[in-house]
């Protein structure tokens, strides 16, 4: 018998959806690391943007490589990935 695995996906804004299963990060795109990392995917055809023209608010990093921008604070995309606001506070001191 074969095991099925349901995929769960989460909706990152303006109707755009991902798999939580591939996602490795979620990161701010404001460090020069990110924003080369995303430099980088765009040249490499890697980078999924999901902004709908809005300023980039979250950069997801996916297992498959693929980058994708989202217009989404991540103080929105935490409670639909399943992580408690609580979990976020204090975070900017460390």
């Amino acid at each position: 018998m074969s095991e099925e695995t349901s995929v769960k996906l989460v909706n990152i804004g303006y109707g755009n959806m991902i798999s939580t299963q591939r996602l490795i990060a979620v990161v701010s795109p404001d460090s020069a690391p990110i924003k080369r990392m995303v430099s980088e995917a765009r040249e490499r055809s890697m980078l999924i943007d999901a902004t709908f023209g809005r300023k980039t608010r979250t950069v997801l990093i996916m297992d498959s490589d693929h980058v994708v921008l989202s217009g989404l604070p991540v103080e929105k995309l935490a409670p639909r990935l399943g992580v408690e606001p609580t979990e976020l506070e204090g975070e900017e001191d460390v």
